[in-house]
């Protein structure tokens, strides 16, 4: 695959659950955690050490904080249901077996707690009940990204800029300034094409990255190429944009506009949704010309950032170019 030209040119910026506690945080002092007394929370002073409770909580093997059933050996050592049956049974502190014994009272201890998110210095401000802790990381909007390469399983995390250099880097992804683009896919024999994944570029405009795709795979019985945009981002910062894709060929074209998905969702499942430009194999070989047999397919682009409307809402008035800054 080739990128044949990169145009600097963009568009014009525009003018619960139940038991959950989720009240702002403040950064903690002498590391000092409240817990819940009755309705309200006690105040960090007449804590212990959120270290010393934390630590009770925690599990020697993996690190991690044990959740219910919490276990323990006749000398009173614990260890999470998970690495109870990693460790064969043994108590990894002094190695004796550790049969079936509940540690009742450090469950009681955790249900008493409430702790900060995990990623609270990554500015998450919210505190919940030890028990609500572990859901509401997984969907925490100050989680790391995963890589968002595509064609390969790749298990890096981190936040934004240090993935960018990882894709650069590592995965040799091509890198680009501006907000329109111009790419050429050739295959020499575009039949032998099945589940073919590429990640292209990725691109930089409006001071964020954006991924550009290209697959083809099995639609049902039909064989079809696919193109789409992810933002590096969350969900609500990829609503501020939109993005076009446009093929064609011969006095003909196929136009796809949309909003970029985060990269929250994986390669897999926005091509699952069919949330792109689909382009079935017969009408992509008709663009590339000659013989159809070989693919020659070229697909330009371009993103934006949507303008309010004086309601509030977003405009979906494509605004004039004016070069990048």
């Amino acid at each position: 695959m080739e990128a044949d030209s990169i145009a600097c040119m963009s568009l014009s910026d525009g003018t619960a659950v139940d038991d959950e506690v989720t009240v702002p945080l403040s950064k903690p002092q002498g590391g000092r955690i409240g817990t819940v007394d009755g309705g309200g929370v006690v105040p960090p002073t007449t804590m212990s050490p959120a270290s010393s409770v934390h630590e009770l909580l925690e599990c020697p093997v993996c690190t991690n904080s044990m959740y219910p059933p919490i276990h323990q050996c006749q000398n009173g050592h614990t260890i999470c249901s998970t690495c109870k049956t990693r460790v064969h049974n043994r108590c990894p502190t002094c190695r004796q077996e550790l049969g079936d014994i509940r540690c009742l009272a450090l469950e009681k201890v955790a249900e008493s707690l409430v702790l900060p998110c995990k990623y609270f210095s990554a500015g998450c401000p919210e505190v919940f009940r030890y028990y609500s802790k572990l859901k509401h990381e997984t969907v925490c909007n100050f989680r790391p990204y995963n890589c968002p390469y595509a064609g390969s399983e790749c298990s890096v995390v981190g936040e934004i800029p240090f993935l960018v250099a990882h894709l650069r880097d590592y995965h040799k992804v091509d890198m680009h300034t501006g907000c329109t683009f111009n790419h050429r896919y050739v295959k020499a024999n575009a039949r032998e094409v099945e589940n073919a994944t590429w990640m292209l570029t990725v691109f930089h405009c409006f001071g964020q990255y954006f991924c550009l795709h290209f697959e083809a795979f099995q639609l049902g019985v039909a064989p079809v190429y696919m193109a789409f945009v992810r933002f590096m981002g969350n969900e609500h910062e990829a609503k501020q944009f939109r993005y076009s894709l446009e093929v064609g060929s011969n006095g003909r074209k196929l136009i796809w506009e949309g909003i970029p998905r985060s990269i929250r969702d994986s390669h897999q499942k926005v091509r699952d949704s069919h949330d792109g430009l689909i382009i079935q194999r017969n009408m992509a070989l008709f663009f590339s010309g000659g013989d159809r047999k070989e693919l020659k397919l070229r697909v330009t682009g371009r993103i934006w950032k949507d303008q309010q409307n004086p309601g509030g809402g977003m405009s979906t008035t494509t605004p004039p170019y004016h070069l990048c800054t």
